[in-house]
């Protein structure tokens, strides 16, 4: 049984559906302010009325942000920074997979584009409001979900893009793998700077959910057919998302790959400090932010 957490604030994007709504809605029956963070407004005004009358939680709201334009998430950003509340979660969850090829906005591959690079520059610029809103004893907290595809992932530094020989399973795989090694370095930097932030990475194991709408046919008889015993429920896969938000047993500690609440190995590579140092000055340059490390 987790704690009653009314006095916290968390933003949960792509929380219209799937994990990211469950991970929503039990953040508010635990009696927090929620902020639903997506591109879908017409959608978002039934869920927030719908997660309101489930939970009986008024400090529902949805604030648009298109992780898909550098532009739109500043613009997020602005916007919640004009509410002038603390930010004690932030649950990066949103996320295409194995979409055919094409750009965002700003011309990312969209895997890349919209499930990693947009929820790092949505971070850094609200890590300010989340080290003011953190203490000593009460952590605020970044959770990333990314998903046992990275463990399969290889990041192309030379073609982040998948330019030269474009495969969506590749791109997805690719665009997990990157948002781990972003949250490790992400927790290097809190920790040498002694920040109240901690930063760990959530795997929801395999979940029912729309993701796979752009999956191969065959891969989507089999989730019709078996669905019901070889995938988790957006319910069950939302669970270590909230655990991780609010347990006290991960109070002050990050840099961890977390899979049925437990904490896990990733994939070797996650652990190269070189390349999550690349990857971050890369990034940077690509959403230009200014460059800390």
């Amino acid at each position: 049984v987790l704690a009653p957490q009314p006095d916290r604030v968390a933003i949960v994007t792509g929380s219209t559906d799937g994990i990211g709504y469950s991970t929503a809605k039990h953040l508010a029956r635990l009696g927090m302010h929620v902020i639903i963070a997506g591109n879908n407004a017409g959608k978002a005004q039934d869920v927030v009325r719908q997660i309101q009358e489930e939970t009986l939680n008024d400090k529902v709201e949805f604030l648009y942000c298109d992780l898909a334009s550098l532009k739109s998430i500043q613009q997020f950003v602005q916007k919640f920074k004009k509410k002038k509340i603390p930010l004690h979660v932030l649950v990066n969850n949103a996320g295409v997979m194995m979409v055919p090829q094409r750009k965002t906005r700003d011309g990312f591959e969209e895997h890349f584009g919209l499930n990693y690079l947009g929820h790092f520059l949505l971070t850094n610029l609200l890590l300010d409001t989340m080290k003011e809103s953190g203490s000593p004893g009460r952590s605020a907290r970044v959770l990333t979900v990314s998903s046992a595809t990275h463990y399969i992932g290889e990041l192309n530094m030379d073609d982040l893009q998948g330019s030269r020989c474009y495969s969506p399973h590749s791109a997805y795989a690719q665009s997990k793998l990157a948002l781990v090694l972003f949250t490790y370095h992400l927790q290097r930097l809190l920790a040498a700077q002694g920040s109240p932030v901690t930063a760990n990475v959530v795997d929801p194991g395999v979940v029912n959910t729309d993701l796979y709408r752009h999956v191969f046919w065959g891969t989507r008889l089999m989730k019709k057919l078996f669905g019901w015993w070889l995938f988790k429920t957006p319910d069950e896969g939302a669970w270590t998302s909230v655990y991780a938000a609010v347990t006290p047993d991960l109070e002050g500690i990050g840099g961890r790959y977390l899979y049925n609440e437990k904490e896990t190995k990733s994939l070797a590579v996650t652990y190269d400090l070189d390349l999550q140092r690349e990857l971050w000055a890369r990034s940077c340059q690509m959403t230009g932010i200014t460059d800390v490390t």
